[in-house]
């Protein structure tokens, strides 16, 4: 009966290895009822849950940057314009970088930073006891490595998208902040988008309805860009692996909707691709590789505990306009981004002037969508609208990522964007992998609160009282 059995595993592993390859995963994986579970590794001992954690309030946020290429240089020049920051040291790998950005600091009046250059420096800035947050823009491949090490020398972290390239990552960053007690942002700055936070408090006051189908993605022709990466690292990784290697701009806004490991939770996905046309030939033309494995055009779908569905996709190669494909549909109504920027509700929902010409087969009129997004438009946003888009950074939306991030290391609150969140978005990447390379099979997706997701009743931004 045994042999039966081994057999029959194998069997069921060998289907769903249509590509030739068996389950491949950074953490213990097996079939168990024909969806690809992965093991939930034991809390470590003397951690604790990190649901609306807390730290001890930063009167002054002293940061250190690491990684000055492409991202970096725009993160320090947002955070001279923040009160309550001191920019204490600056680290890349060429002196030419560093050397631009202290040009930033004169230039806005403060004092230079130490400065750090090489391979191995940033762990120098991490060790230094006069830094509370490290801000981490460099390639993907270090994201992780680096935040774990900065935790772990008492340090809060904020990284850039993806935070983690593998689900082990992910844990590794979860287990890092709940043992540590540092919190851990991803700088997933889509979700500060003006038009994304007005639809996201439209729904908390049930404008919508219930939620049930949300729809986000990364549709951005990146020809113009693939040689300003160091080393060519983005170009490079995409050569060596499959699936949607940059999920988190789509699938951030969305979670916050439907409140993901607040009430609810991802449970499973199934990821499909198509051949790498451009992808390919890009590579072929430009470096002379023969092969390249990420699909020019990546979707992937997603249920969730209370029976939603979220749809994303990714495409970094197609000639046409950029969109992220934010929409969110309820029983009540329906707001969408791209290509169209529009709302759908009901007539009762709203107490403005228009409200008997709504139609939910129709958006309303401009006039009214922008009021109702004024209307619904956070306080905050509204009070600091006009400095985020003189500041800049995508329209306004990096900057007031950057002062949220601030405004809750200083007060002691909990982040907008904790660790769990980091987890969940950067999971994808390696789950729509597996799901891609296992002939398009279900994959379950962890649990990254082991067992807390329902704790917490819904989305809100931390303010002092």
């Amino acid at each position: 009966m045994k042999r039966l059995f081994l057999l029959a595993l194998l069997s069921v592993l060998s289907i769903c290895s249509s590509h030739g390859r068996r389950i491949d995963s950074s953490v213990p994986a097996r079939i168990k009822n024909g969806v690809i579970t992965l093991k939930t590794p034991v809390r470590p001992a003397g951690a604790a849950s990190a649901l609306q954690m807390r730290a001890e309030p930063l009167k002054t946020v002293r940061v250190g940057f690491i990684g000055l290429g492409m991202r970096g240089p725009g993160a320090v020049r947002r955070f001279t314009y923040i009160d309550g920051v001191e920019i204490k040291a600056l680290c890349d790998l060429e002196q030419s970088n560093v050397t631009k950005v202290q040009k930033t600091l004169s230039g806005r009046g403060l004092p230079k930073a130490d400065e750090y250059v090489g391979e191995q420096e940033w762990k120098k800035l991490c060790n230094r006891a006069d830094i509370d947050l490290v801000y981490i823009c460099t390639d993907w491949l270090n994201h992780t490595p680096m935040a774990v090490y900065a935790m772990e020398h008492g340090k809060h972290v904020a990284i850039e998208v993806p935070a983690a390239m593998s689900i082990k990552e992910c844990w590794d960053l979860v287990n890092t902040c709940e043992k540590t007690r540092r919190h851990c942002m991803m700088l997933e700055n889509c979700v500060y988008d003006f038009f994304e936070m007005a639809a996201l408090n439209m729904a908390r006051h049930g404008l919508f309805g219930e939620l049930y189908y949300g729809e986000g993605g990364y549709i951005h022709n990146l020809a113009p860009f693939w040689e300003k990466y160091h080393g060519n690292w983005r170009l490079a990784y995409n050569k060596d692996h499959r699936g949607d290697n940059y999920p988190t701009h789509g699938i951030g806004p969305v979670c916050q909707a439907f409140d993901i490991h607040r009430g609810d939770r991802m449970t499973r996905l199934v990821s499909m691709d198509t051949a790498p046309y451009v992808g390919a030939k890009i590579a072929r033309e430009t470096h002379g590789w023969e092969s390249y494995a990420e699909g020019d055009h990546t979707t992937t779908l997603i249920s969730t505990a209370r029976g939603r569905v979220i749809e994303i996709q990714h495409n970094v190669y197609a000639n046409r306009p950029y969109s992220r494909l934010y929409a969110l549909t309820g029983t009540d109504g329906y707001a969408a981004k791209y290509p169209d920027k529009g709302i759908c509700v009901k007539g009762e929902k709203v107490e403005l002037k228009e409200v008997d010409a709504l139609d939910l087969d129709k958006f309303v009129s401009p006039g009214l969508r922008d009021e109702l997004l004024s209307l619904y438009e956070p306080d905050f946003a509204k009070e600091i609208k006009e400095k985020a888009k003189s500041v800049g950074g995508h329209g306004g939306m990096d900057y007031i990522m950057d002062y949220r991030l601030v405004y809750c290391l200083r007060n002691g609150l909990p982040l907008d964007e904790d660790v769990y969140d980091a987890a969940e978005w950067s999971c994808l990447t390696e789950l729509s992998r597996l799901s891609i390379e296992n002939g398009n099979a279900p994959v379950e997706v962890p649990d990254f609160t082991r067992g807390d997701w329902n704790k917490v009743k819904g989305f809100s931004y931390a303010f002092v009282k």
